[in-house]
C-alpha cells in the first residue's frame, strides 16, 4: 500500500484539484457544536441531518477502545470535532482531465525543486546522513520523496484529520478503512508523538513532511531525535528517518541504482516493457537494449523496461530499487519522478530522450507566468501558484478559444509562447 494511502501529498502539483462551494447542511447545522451537544440535537434536526454521527461516533468509540485508546481519550477529542462533509466530494471525485506525462514530471522535476532540493540537502545534511547511515537508504531518495510530497515541509496540507476523517469514515465508500484510519489518528494523539492541532493534511488523511497516513505512521515512523516522539510534523529528523525507514521495509537493495534511461533497438518490441515484467539483463542485452552512450548494459540481476510514454518516448531499465519507490506511492509516474529527481540532485543529468509530443511541458514557474497572464486578462483563478487546477483550466481553454488554438485546456509551451506574443 501506499505510504499515505491515497489522497494526500504532491500537494503542491495539479494532482491535488481545487476546493468546491464550503459545507453541506450537517457542517451548517452542526456547526462547532462538541460531541455533547450533538448527542442533544432534537429528532426533528438529526432526522434532516445525514449521516446519524451521533450512531456512527458510538460505533467508533468502541473500536477505537479495542485498539488501545481509552474512553478518556475518545471523549476529550472527539468531543470539538465537527465532520468536514466537503471532503466527499474528492471521494467520489473523477479527473477531468488526464495529466500527460511529460506535464507531470516537468510539474515535479524542474529546475527550482532541484535547487531546492540541493540547498535543503545541505541545510538538513545530519538529519539525512544519520537516516542514510540508519536504514541504507541514499539521502538523495529521501529527499526528492520529501520535495515532492511537501516541497520540502513548505505545504503538508491544512485540513485537520480529525475533521476530514471523522466524515469519511461516517458516509461514502471505503467506511471501513477511514474509520480505521481515524482511530489510528486518535492513538497518535494518546500516544503523544503529534498534537492534535498539528495533525492537518490532505483530504484523505495524509499528513507530515512526507505524508504518511495514519496507520502507516504507526507501523513505520521513527523517533530519530531520541526525545520519546515520533513527529513527521514538526521534526525533520524523524520525518525524513521515517521515509527512509519505509523504503527499507519496502526491501530498499543498498548499492543498487533506481535505474536509467536507455536505448532501444529499432523495431523493439514494447510488449516486453513493464515494470512487473522483469527479466535478467542479460535478456535486455540480447535484444539491443544499450546505454545512452551506446556502451553494453553493466552489471547483472532482473530489471524491467518502462516506457512511460510508449515506444516514441523515453525508455528506462529499472530494478527492484524502482519498485521499493513505487510501493511509497502506487503510480509508475510517481516512482519514475522521485527516482529522476533524486538522480538530478545528486548532479545527474535530467532526461535526454525528448517526450513525444510536439508542445513542450512547462516548469512550475513557467505555470505560474501563465497564470500572471491569465489574471492581468481578466480571469479569476484565484492564487498564482504554478497548480494548473480547474479553474486555471477553464481559463485556459478560454484563452485558447481566443487565440484560435484547439480549446484543451492543457497549459503547454505552445500556448504561453502565444501569451507572449499577444
Amino acid at each position: 500500500m501506499r505510504a499515505r494511502g491515497f489522497g494526500g501529498g504532491v500537494n503542491d502539483l495539479f494532482t491535488r484539484f481545487g476546493d468546491s462551494a464550503r459545507m453541506s447542511i450537517i457542517r451548517t447545522a452542526l456547526g462547532a457544536l462538541a460531541l455533547s451537544a450533538i448527542l442533544a440535537i432534537p429528532a426533528a434536526v438529526t432526522a434532516v441531518a445525514q449521516p446519524d454521527y451521533r450512531a456512527c461516533f458510538g460505533q467508533i468509540r468502541g473500536q477505537a477502545q479495542q485498539a488501545g485508546v481509552n474512553a478518556a481519550t475518545f471523549d476529550r477529542v472527539m468531543e470539538s470535532v465537527t465532520p468536514d462533509r466537503e471532503v466527499l466530494e474528492f471521494l467520489d471525485r473523477q479527473p477531468e482531465f488526464r495529466t500527460p506525462i511529460w506535464d507531470y514530471i516537468a510539474g515535479l522535476v524542474d529546475e527550482e525543486r532541484v535547487e531546492d532540493g540541493r540547498r535543503m540537502m545541505q541545510r538538513h545534511q545530519r538529519e539525512l546522513a544519520a537516516a542514510e547511515e540508519r536504514f541504507d537508504v541514499p539521502a538523495t531518495v529521501v529527499a526528492a520523496i520529501w520535495g515532492v510530497e511537501s516541497n520540502y515541509g513548505q505545504n503538508m496540507g491544512k485540513r485537520p484529520l480529525l475533521e476530514s476523517l471523522s466524515a469519511l469514515a461516517c458516509e461514502g465508500r471505503r467506511q471501513s478503512f477511514f474509520r480505521s484510519e481515524l482511530v489510528s489518528t486518535l492513538r497518535i494523539i494518546q500516544n503523544g508523538d503529534v498534537p492534535a492541532s498539528d495533525l492537518r493534511g490532505s483530504w484523505a488523511g495524509a499528513f507530515g513532511q512526507t505524508q504518511f497516513i495514519p496507520s502507516t505512521f504507526l507501523r513505520v515512523a521513527v523517533d530519530m531525535t531520541g526525545d520519546g516522539r515520533r513527529d513527521i510534523v514538526n521534526s525533520v529528523a524523524d520525518a525524513l528517518g521515517s521515509t527512509a525507514a519505509y523504503l527499507s521495509r519496502s526491501r530498499w537493495q543498498s548499492g543498487l541504482r533506481w535505474g536509467y534511461e536507455v536505448q532501444l533497438p529499432g523495431g523493439f518490441d514494447a510488449s516486453l516493457a513493464g515494470r512487473d515484467k522483469k527479466r535478467d539483463i542479460d535478456f535486455w542485452r540480447q535484444r539491443g537494449v544499450r546505454m545512452m552512450d551506446g556502451a553494453t548494459l553493466p552489471g547483472s540481476g532482473v530489471r524491467a523496461v518502462l516506457l512511460p510514454a510508449g515506444i516514441e518516448g523515453p525508455a528506462f531499465l529499472v530494478s527492484r530499487n524502482f519498485d521499493a519507490i513505487y510501493s511509497y506511492n502506487q503510480a509508475e509516474s510517481y516512482a519514475l519522478a522521485i527516482a529522476l529527481l533524486a538522480d538530478r540532485i545528486a548532479g545527474l543529468p535530467g532526461i535526454q530522450t525528448p517526450w513525444p509530443t510536439d508542445d513542450p511541458p512547462l516548469s512550475r514557474a513557467e505555470r505560474r507566468e501563465v497564470q500572471e497572464r491569465l489574471i492581468r486578462a481578466g480571469y479569476d483563478i484565484g492564487d498564482v501558484d504554478g497548480i494548473i487546477g480547474s479553474k486555471t483550466r477553464e481559463a485556459v481553454r478560454d484563452m485558447q478559444s481566443r487565440l484560435g488554438m484547439e480549446a484543451t485546456g492543457r497549459a503547454g509551451g505552445k500556448l504561453l509562447q502565444a501569451m507572449r506574443e499577444r
